[in-house]
């Protein structure tokens, strides 16, 4: 299926050079052009067989040089989906990247959008209410960014109170990756609600 829209897309909108990515483990996706995104979005929302009525999931990932927003479509009429992916470039931490909003194809966007704005610093072009939804209006910098740095003040408040940190769970991590290979263990917490001792049961190398 993604085959078949990514050749629709292309016949359509050349300019979008649509690109279907299939995976062997997860979701394979089509990768279009950040700047036909709305057309993109207009053209699978009203056309069959796509007839992409529902938008599930607006999501963002940060890499060293860009932002990926993915967006999960379905259709409930053919009982399909399909995952659109656009990178945006990106310069520096605090500088936003920016793309249309798709609200008024689907309301759903509105809240995902936000967060999305919020958490990566992406900017929707035309989105009727674009300001954080998890932060505060006046926090600095977007959490979800790898480059982020945590302000250490906010409004006389100090962001990250050293004797709210809990230093066990610090000392446990560490002791576990001295003693083993961090990708070859699992386990579950065990500890009493008087904040005795946590320990680690069921570790394994």
């Amino acid at each position: 299926m993604l085959k078949e829209i990514a050749d629709f897309l292309n016949q359509k909108i050349p300019a979008a050079k649509a690109q279907a990515v299939e995976v062997e483990v997860g979701t394979g996706h089509v990768k279009i052009e950040a700047s036909e995104w709305l057309s993109v979005a207009k053209l699978l929302k009203n056309t069959q067989p796509f007839d992409m009525n529902v938008l599930e999931v607006v999501s963002g990932v940060d890499f060293k040089d860009r932002i990926e927003v993915n967006y999960m479509l379905a259709s409930f009429t053919q009982n399909t989906e399909a995952m659109i992916k656009i990178s945006l470039p990106k310069t520096g931490a605090l500088d936003l990247v920016e793309v249309d909003s798709v609200c008024a194809l689907w309301k759903a966007a509105n809240f995902q959008e936000r967060e999305c704005f919020d958490m990566l610093g992406v900017s929707f072009r035309g989105h009727p209410d674009l300001r954080r939804i998890l932060c505060p209006e006046d926090w600095e910098g977007f959490p979800l960014r790898k480059d982020y740095q945590v302000q250490e003040t906010y409004q006389g408040m100090t962001v990250n109170p050293i004797e709210k940190v809990n230093q066990r769970d610090h000392h446990f991590y560490k002791e576990i990756q001295a003693k083993y290979d961090v990708k070859q263990v699992s386990f579950s917490w065990k500890g009493d609600s008087e904040g005795g001792d946590d320990e680690a049961a069921d570790a394994e190398a």
